[in-house]
């Protein structure tokens, strides 16, 4: 009985200690570190930055290939809530930052001058799936759970100010040895693209700011933007605004055996004959000539077999509608021998891990940004050589010889074939792909090589040229769902609609005069 009371006593004297405690004490993550080094915390964001990967959902939408088998997945754009996600990574940037001058860095340093970067990255690619996005007071946790909605406009001219920002300061890192120091905040590790490099990080902000002053092309005569005069200064001074000058110093997600490819031998079996072709971009290939059609496709059997084709025949690849019915599609890729439609290349993406690096910001892109600025008027210069180059680095990502006479190697069935090949002299020659002048048909062809340019990589920008610019025409019809329509945008996560009520729709209301989050209505980048 002496012992039980002790005991007693001993349990309320634990209780009223822990009583004494805090709320905040609990709240603590003993197994998440508070305080770690920026480098760690880089390596998460750069590898957020791959988000989209090849073969993925993102890039049926984009039109370049299509699934016909259901259990797999479709072509459909119903789209609901956009994924919305890199607020969580915008959130590892802020701590990046303080980290890095917690430990030594200066306000300025490699860490502060890139999150500029990463800022505008992510905020482009949120606001360009939804529209008005919280901005200004997002990211303040339980200090704001409500934050307003910030216009597209206001949003877009914070983008375009973080990358001028984010140049000037990769300039000063690297153009005065002042400001660095040794300090673990004021060196730059971790970098799995550059390998630490910032001169290289400099030449794809300046890239990507390309990009973006692109997207706005329907807002050309806005003078806050001023979207003329910064892609006129960024081409006039190229020591001020480094650009790339090859596909190698394009940013790109580099493969291995580890981290391996999306479509590889692991998944061969599996979905290699679920997967094929979409029309918008291999017929296109086709249409014109274009060798990249034997790398990144395979012969439609059906044309081997009941036409006598031999797979070094352009004509014997075919794609595939999206929009058409997914029934129909899957009856007609139902049988090896007989199958309509070309499947995605299994000699060049399913043989092993490291296919092709995956591009985010690309310097055929860059080119075919330069070359539709120039035919706007935007920039002085020779859009026509610009086009070129961008056709022949894309082509170049492929293997294919762009310079004098060559071959483009084409195995199928493991019987090689060499498919005689002449850029200047043969390819460029015909008048589809000869650069027809800066008028309204040489925009269409740059803007479609850029299409074919951006194959499986580069996020969503196939589709939101398309959305821009009409080119090239996307399949619509059963197939693609939304009443047959490609649609403009995504709605909102419903976490909006749910935790942030009143300016969810206050937002809808300002952009579409309606409080129907709509996938349909046209959000402020693409209104003229």
């Amino acid at each position: 009985m002496k012992k039980l009371h002790i005991l007693s006593i001993i349990a309320l004297i634990m209780v009223g200690t822990a009583c004494n405690k805090q709320f905040t004490d609990y709240e603590a993550n003993s197994n998440k570190p508070s305080k770690v080094p920026p480098s760690l915390v880089l390596s998460g964001i750069l590898s957020d930055l791959n988000t989209i990967k090849p073969w993925s959902d993102v890039m049926r939408w984009n039109q370049y290939d299509c699934c016909n088998y259901n259990y797999y997945g479709n072509q459909r754009y119903d789209w609901g809530g956009a994924n919305l996600t890199s607020y969580a990574t915008l959130e590892d940037v802020e701590q990046m930052e303080q980290e890095s001058i917690r430990l030594g860095g200066n306000p300025l340093n490699p860490y502060t001058a890139l999150g500029k970067f990463f800022r505008a990255f992510f905020y482009y690619r949120m606001t360009s799936l939804v529209g008005d996005l919280p901005m200004t007071e997002a990211l303040q946790g339980k200090e704001n759970l409500t934050p307003k909605y910030d216009e597209q406009r206001t949003i877009f001219l914070h983008i375009l100010g973080w990358l001028d920002e984010a140049n000037t300061g990769l300039d000063s890192l690297i153009n005065h040895p002042d400001l660095v120091n040794t300090s673990e905040g004021q060196t730059l590790r971790n970098d799995f693209y550059y390998n630490n490099q910032l001169d290289a990080w400099r030449r794809v902000v300046n890239a990507f700011r390309l990009r973006v002053l692109i997207s706005l092309s329907q807002k050309e005569t806005d003078s806050e933007l001023k979207i003329q005069q910064q892609f006129s200064d960024i081409l006039a001074n190229p020591t001020k605004y480094p650009l790339l000058e090859n596909m190698g110093q394009s940013l790109q997600y580099i493969y291995n055996n580890i981290n391996k490819y999306p479509v590889n031998p692991d998944n061969l079996g599996f979905d290699a004959t679920r997967y094929n072709m979409s029309a918008t971009y291999l017929n296109t290939l086709v249409s014109l000539n274009d060798p990249r059609a034997f790398i990144t496709a395979e012969p439609a059997t059906q044309q081997l077999t009941l036409y006598k084709k031999r797979p070094d025949s352009i004509t014997a690849y075919v794609g595939a509608p999206s929009g058409e019915n997914l029934a129909d599609m899957s009856s007609k890729m139902s049988s090896v021998d007989t199958a309509v439609y070309s499947l995605r290349s299994r000699t060049r993406y399913y043989s092993n891990y490291t296919a092709e690096p995956g591009v985010l910001v690309g310097y055929a892109e860059m080119c075919f940004n330069i070359a539709e600025a120039m035919n706007r008027k935007w920039a002085a210069g020779d859009a026509e050589a610009w086009y070129k180059k961008g056709i022949q680095a894309s082509m170049g990502f492929y293997g294919i010889p762009v310079s004098g006479a060559g071959v483009v190697s084409k195995t199928y069935n493991k019987i090689k074939y060499d498919i005689p090949f002449n850029f200047d002299g043969v390819y460029y020659t015909q008048a589809t792909v000869k650069y027809k002048g800066d008028n309204t048909n040489g925009l269409q062809q740059i803007l479609t090589q850029k299409y074919l340019a951006l194959f499986e990589s580069s996020d969503w920008e196939g589709y939101f040229n398309w959305r821009r610019t009409g080119i090239p025409a996307f399949s619509e019809g059963p197939g693609t769902g939304n009443s047959g329509k490609v649609p403009l945008r995504f709605k909102y996560p419903d976490n909006h609609r749910n935790a942030n009520a009143t300016n969810w729709a206050d937002a809808l209301k300002r952009q579409f005069n309606t409080t129907t989050d709509d996938i349909n209505a046209a959000m402020w980048l693409i209104k003229k």
